[in-house]
């Protein structure tokens, strides 16, 4: 790991996951509704905070391994 665990690095995971959190609250959200263009919209939204998270994550030495399909 090439950054140390302190408050600033725990803050700025938490602020990410919160993000991601609410993201994917709206995602559901629109899809509960059934409302097709929303939900695409919302599903961009997901996805980038979740590369915004994993880039983080990433950029201090933390890879996360993708799972093989199988």
């Amino acid at each position: 790991m090439s950054q140390l665990i302190d408050d600033h690095f725990l803050q700025r995971y938490r602020e990410l996951l919160d993000a991601e959190d609410a993201a994917f609250d709206e995602l559901e959200h629109a899809c509960e509704e059934g409302d097709r263009s929303h939900f695409d919209e919302e599903l961009e939204i997901w996805q980038d905070t979740l590369s915004r998270k994993l880039s983080f994550l990433s950029g201090a030495g933390i890879d996360i391994p993708l799972p093989v399909a199988g």
